[in-house]
């Protein structure tokens, strides 16, 4: 038997080229060698050369299928052999599936407030069906598995300050001199719940507006 000649970057086991070799092998012969007789040598674009025992008839179409496999590949636009991919630990080979980041608390915070809006506020109400402004946030943190202090007042000293400028999707903002707070929505808006008589939902805020705005980290 021949013994494989592999280009060092190849990472798929010997038993899966020499498959992959015979395979191409047999598409172009219609048949697998039965006795060996002489060596021929296949290059595969991206896994190396193989020397593969077949007979001596089956010489030529070797050479025929080696001519094929390089006008395809010369054909290709750009054509170069295919970079091996990032090996994920303990599987060589194969990407990284599970480097996709973790929402954060405030995204997590954000979206639970969206699901809010049409919901009626209530003074000292904290969720799930009613709120007042500084419930929802409470509520909208907590499903985050963040436990803030229940008043716009202690809402305003919790995680580090931000400016209005640096805003992001999640922020706590606390305007009306203390007395109101919201979240962030982005694009200029406060998704809070406003007063009574009115749902939760999305207001303009300007920066003469707020009074502080709280990043949870």
């Amino acid at each position: 038997m021949g013994k494989h000649s592999l280009q060092r970057d190849s990472r798929l086991p010997n038993s899966v080229k020499g498959a992959v070799v015979m395979g191409a092998l047999a598409a172009t012969t219609g048949a697998m060698p039965a006795i060996p007789a002489m060596a021929a040598t296949i290059n595969i674009p991206g896994l190396g050369n193989f020397d593969v025992p077949v007979p001596q008839e089956y010489e030529a179409p070797v050479q025929q299928l080696n001519q094929q496999i390089q006008q395809a590949v010369s054909a290709m636009p750009n054509a170069q052999a295919p970079a091996p991919q990032a090996a994920a630990p303990g599987m060589p080979g194969m990407p990284n599936l599970f480097q996709q980041q973790a929402p954060s608390a405030s995204d997590i915070a954000l979206d639970a407030a969206k699901s809010k809006v049409g919901a009626m506020y209530s003074w000292g109400a904290a969720g799930p069906r009613n709120f007042d402004c500084s419930g929802l946030v409470q509520w909208a943190y907590r499903q985050a598995g963040v436990e803030l202090p229940r008043t716009s007042f202690e809402q305003s000293h919790v995680g580090a300050p931000v400016a209005f400028q640096n805003l992001q999707p999640g922020d706590i903002v606390v305007t009306a001199n203390g007395g109101h707070v919201g979240l962030y929505a982005g694009d200029g808006k406060l998704l809070n719940a406003v007063q009574s008589g009115e749902p939760v939902s999305y207001t303009t805020l300007r920066p003469d507006m707020v009074v502080t705005a709280r990043r949870i980290v």
